[in-house]
């Protein structure tokens, strides 16, 4: 048992190195104030503040899962700690469970019943919690879904009569949800079950109108989008995307110009009809003497993007990429990323590769953007067309046959071969857990061994686990992305393992590098190219997150 003495000097010490670690925390420097909160809960467990902090500067590293954890230790410590509740439900939010971090804003109004912020925060999160019921409430079985990629024939957009393309049931959930609205803001969450009542009605009668009509996006249906005269941006002749094209394309984005939705549509059925007959496990094949670059997580920086073609050069069949996923969602130019990215698939299938990646899925394109995004800039249609593609994306990739690619990382148990990758029936949204959700998910870890992962989904996984996987697979390398790294990458498990990060400054408040990789066939020896954020139009990250995604962060 430590002396009185001891202890008071500890305390007084973990008060001192909690004010270091505020300053890292203020200075964006989260994974060194991690570290520094750390060494203040040794010496004086039982703060709660301490366990509180910690968890805000996880959250900042999108490690919600240890931030839940260290939350849920200050709540422990003390029950009416109220930034512990809050904290929680913070990291809740950011993992889309709305209905549990409303029961932490709860928590926290009873604790601070006068608090005006702790009102209005609670007040949204009830608002998303509804929005969840009513989703569920309108949500269409997978046994009566129609693809709406299969609905357009794009070369017929414009051809047609003016017709609209919103479907009846379309049509009927957007009055409904006009009515839940009004409700919500008259009465208050109250109204669930009126709004329940509504809902169920209007869309039962568009769904009889839609069976009665031909059915959900018939075949027939065509989208008047008549190529305007005055339209002056970029043009695709005919069914070739070609790099004049894309050059163009790429120079109007630049510009803040918008891509016509004709050719928008274009280029997205056209990758999805390449992307959906490759196998979950795509092999690549790099001649002796060529170049191949793997770039990590863009993130809606397109103009970081544009910098990593001026550096490196633009994809083609001699200057071919693979881009490893994350490639919208927190930057507010996805849109442009993901366009020009797919233009580049459609100019030439073997000039860019393209991975998924964990937020290449409506759950995160919900809360962190992309999806609010594609509706200002595009349509609503869209939104459903680029979650359609979204599931026709390959899991992983391997460089002639020793360099193994994927967004996250390794697997829960031993013995997984590549040829239980390439079985993985991929078109779907990512679930929660097995081979698919790992992939996606899962970082790795100094220790050996396998541990919870930091971020609440997927797992962590050790240099052991890394080497097994190489010896059973006969692979070399490992080269993933998923974490933002000071550098712009890292390299762990003693040199078998490579994390590449490709969005330097990461939503504008990071300060990191970004990076690629280029190797050289036959050796595939990595050469790591790291690079600094450029400056882009004044338009903030997240700009098109949800409104209490936006007021948490």
């Amino acid at each position: 048992m430590p002396s009185m003495e001891t202890e008071n000097r500890n305390i007084l010490r973990a008060g001192e190195v909690k004010a270091l670690a505020n300053e890292a925390f203020k200075a964006h420097k989260y994974s060194q104030a991690i570290d520094l909160y750390t060494q203040a809960i040794e010496l004086d467990s039982q703060n709660a503040v301490y366990w509180a902090n910690r968890a805000f500067a996880h959250t900042r590293l999108e490690e919600y899962g240890s931030a839940i954890q260290d939350a849920s230790k200050a709540i422990e410590i003390d029950h009416k700690y109220s930034k512990g509740y809050y904290r929680r439900g913070v990291a809740y939010l950011a993992m889309g469970k709305f209905k549990e971090a409303l029961k932490d804003f709860q928590q926290v109004k009873k604790i601070c019943p006068n608090d005006p912020d702790a009102s209005k925060k609670l007040k949204e999160c009830e608002k998303a919690v509804m929005k969840l019921k009513f989703e569920e409430a309108i949500a269409v079985p997978d046994s009566q879904r129609h693809s709406v990629a299969e609905s357009i024939d794009f070369h017929s957009i414009g051809t047609g009569p003016a017709t609209s393309y919103f479907t009846p049931r379309v049509a009927s959930v957007a009055l409904a949800v006009v009515v839940v609205a009004v409700l919500l803001m008259v009465v208050g969450p109250k109204a669930a079950a009126v709004a329940a009542g509504v809902t169920t009605v209007l869309v039962g009668i568009g769904t009889w109108w839609a069976d009665f009509s031909g059915g959900v996006l018939s075949k027939t249906s065509k989208l008047n989008l008549e190529v305007e005269p005055q339209y002056s941006g970029a043009r695709i002749e005919g069914d070739v995307v070609t790099l004049d094209f894309v050059k163009k394309m790429m120079d109007d984005f630049k510009n803040q110009k918008c891509l016509h939705k004709r050719y928008a549509f274009q280029i997205v059925l056209q990758t999805r009809d390449m992307l959906r007959v490759l196998p979950s496990l795509v092999d690549i094949n790099i001649p002796e003497g060529k170049n191949f670059t793997v770039c990590g997580d863009v993130h809606g920086q397109f103009y970081d993007l544009l910098n990593i073609f001026e550096l490196n050069g633009l994809p083609s069949d001699d200057n071919p990429y693979l881009f490893n996923g994350d490639f919208v969602d927190r930057g507010s130019f996805s849109v442009e990323v993901i366009l020009t990215l797919f233009a580049f698939k459609c100019m030439s299938p073997s000039a860019i590769y393209l991975a998924r990646g964990n937020h290449e899925s409506k759950s995160m394109n919900k809360i962190y953007g992309f999806e609010g995004e594609v509706r200002s800039k595009l349509s609503e249609t869209f939104v459903e067309l680029f979650a359609e593609v979204f599931c026709c994306l390959p899991l992983a990739h391997v460089i002639n046959e020793k360099v193994f690619v994927v967004h996250g990382g390794l697997f829960s148990v031993d013995g997984i071969k590549l040829s239980d990758i390439r079985a993985i029936d991929r078109f779907c949204e990512p679930p929660e857990e097995g081979l698919m959700c790992e992939l996606l998910w899962s970082d790795p870890q100094p220790q050996p061994g396998r541990g919870p992962s930091k971020r609440g989904v997927g797992l962590s996984f050790g240099g052991d686990v890394t080497k097994r996987f190489l010896q059973e697979n006969n692979l070399d390398l490992v080269v993933r992305s998923h974490e933002v790294k000071d550098e712009g990458y890292e390299i762990e498990h003693d040199g078998k393992l490579i994390t590449v990060f490709s969005a330097p400054n990461y939503c504008d408040q990071m300060g990191n590098k970004g990076a690629f990789i280029r190797f050289e066939a036959p050796d595939l020896k990595p050469n790591i190219v790291t690079f600094s954020a450029v400056p882009h139009p004044d338009v903030r990250p997240m700009a098109y997150a949800s409104n209490f995604l936006r007021m948490f962060s």
